[in-house]
């Protein structure tokens, strides 16, 4: 059978060689050639993966996008009776913002050493291991009576969470072909969108549980969002499926072409750690420009998770009710990105799609730092455009970094340090909404504007450096970069 194989395989490349010498389309080594039996039994190993590690891996992300950004919520949480996070533990402004900074400095620290991990201690133990750990420190949050607590538990936060998003797309290609991942990489991202939504619904229903048990509501909100974490970090340690060759619910067969389609990425238990790799992945110019562009969409990411109760607030709509309306914004963002992502896909085009979203990014945010303050409606529709841009070329770049490296370590690292690298745009994301802005914020919009344009920018470049590279690749047999 495998001798079969092969020269199918032969066959078939030394006729895509015919077709480039005769000015025919040609033919992308990238691509596994199967046969039509085998299309079929490959739609069915998919639907097998997205019904056992799709829920799973959505419902992780949604609960740690939700323990991180609830503090967003504690800040004006019952703030018109005094029992808000920062009167209740006497924290300035200042505090409060350096808090969310030391999150953001630990999760840029930690995702590159935990992302090694994944494959060192195997894919369910670490991440099982990183939501347990989550968890705990978002309901010990509720607990604290100073700034110095939550500050301590913020960073510790942000070193549990550090490994999981970079950990679950570096898991994803162990299982899904280049072309496969931006849409189950974005049906897990955009939890974060709903997190947003679920947060502020949340957030309304437990604030009117001020007092109860003799505890501020906002304390009852991170206790209630941080157990769900613990119990699944739990069942996660014990039931996640490692690797393909492993699991019982897929036959011999099944595994046998799962590795064939997958190709370099086939036999993830076989690869190891190679150390000459990951040196190369950190020389590698090509790859820190991918690190840059998710760096700069960082920087809104990072902002409106935080900030978007108070820039809702500063539209006019007061505490439980400015809870209720930051979910519009990421409800719009979590259509539009799952849209964008099945499109890239389809089209196999990730800088083009991660381009036009930081477009659609970057052109909300000029009108929100220009309009009059009293253009509520306008300025709230573009709050929604700018989440939906910004949120929406995420899993296409995250896809695009992984589908560029070639070798286990460099997945590892590289999807690792894309997340890690994006640290300083998400700690500038953090100081750019500044009381004394209120209730417009202007120059935190500017910035977020600025910062769209250079993603903008360089995601148009790179898709015509991949381009230009794959044009010189033309009548070889190399394999060829996603653009």
């Amino acid at each position: 059978m495998f001798s079969a194989e092969k020269s199918s395989g032969v066959d078939v490349n030394e006729s895509a060689d015919n077709m480039v010498e005769h000015g025919n389309k040609e033919h992308d080594y990238s691509e596994i050639i199967l046969t039509e039996e085998e299309k079929i039994k490959e739609k069915r190993i998919v639907r097998k993966i997205d019904y056992r590690l799709l829920p799973t891996t959505a419902l992780i992300y949604l609960l740690c996008y939700i323990d991180r950004s609830n503090i967003g919520n504690a800040k004006i949480l019952n703030s018109n009776t005094g029992d808000d996070i920062l009167q209740t533990n006497n924290m300035t402004a200042h505090q409060y913002t350096v808090a969310l900074m030391l999150f953001m400095v630990a999760y840029c620290v930690f995702e590159a050493p935990s992302n090694l991990m994944v494959k060192i201690a195997s894919p369910r133990r670490w991440l099982g291991l990183l939501v347990f750990g989550f968890g705990a420190f978002c309901a010990g949050i509720g607990g604290t009576t100073n700034a110095a607590g939550v500050t301590a538990l913020r960073f510790f936060l942000g070193a549990a969470e550090a490994g999981v998003f970079p950990g679950m797309i570096y898991y994803f290609s162990f299982w899904y072909k280049v072309e496969e991942r931006a849409a189950r990489i974005a049906s897990f991202m955009c939890s974060a969108t709903l997190s947003g939504a679920f947060g502020g619904c949340i957030a309304y229903g437990v604030g009117h549980m001020n007092g109860a048990g003799g505890l501020a509501a906002w304390r009852w909100l991170f206790i209630l969002e941080g157990i769900p974490s613990i119990i699944l970090g739990v069942l996660v340690f014990f039931l996640l499926p490692n690797y393909p060759e492993d699991v019982k619910w897929l036959s011999d067969d099944e595994k046998a072409l799962e590795r064939r389609r997958l190709g370099i990425h086939g036999n993830a238990i076989a690869e190891k750690i190679n150390w000459q790799d990951a040196k190369a992945v950190l020389l590698d110019g090509r790859m820190w420009l991918h690190y840059v562009i998710y760096g700069c969409a960082g920087c809104g990411v990072a902002s409106l998770s935080l900030f978007q109760p108070t820039i809702v607030q500063g539209l006019g709509y007061a505490d439980l009710k400015a809870q209720l309306y930051t979910v519009p914004p990421y409800a719009a963002a979590y259509v539009y990105a799952l849209s964008a992502s099945y499109i890239s896909d389809k089209i196999r085009q990730r800088g083009l799609v991660a381009g036009f979203s930081f477009l659609i990014g970057l052109v909300s945010y000029i009108v929100l730092a220009t309009l009059p303050g009293e253009a509520f409606k306008v300025r709230y529709a573009m709050l929604c455009l700018a989440t939906a841009g910004v949120f929406g070329g995420l899993p296409t770049l995250c896809a695009w970094v992984g589908d560029n490296a070639r070798t286990t370590t460099a997945g590892a690292l590289a999807t690792g340090l894309n997340i890690a690298v994006s640290g300083p745009g998400q700690i500038i994301g953090v100081w750019i909404y500044r009381a004394q802005d209120k209730p417009i914020y202007r120059p935190g919009h500017a910035v977020n504007a600025g910062f769209m344009l250079i993603a903008t920018t360089l995601s148009f470049s790179l898709m015509f450096y991949y381009r230009r590279l794959n044009a010189k690749m033309a009548g070889t047999r190399e394999l060829r970069w996603q653009v």
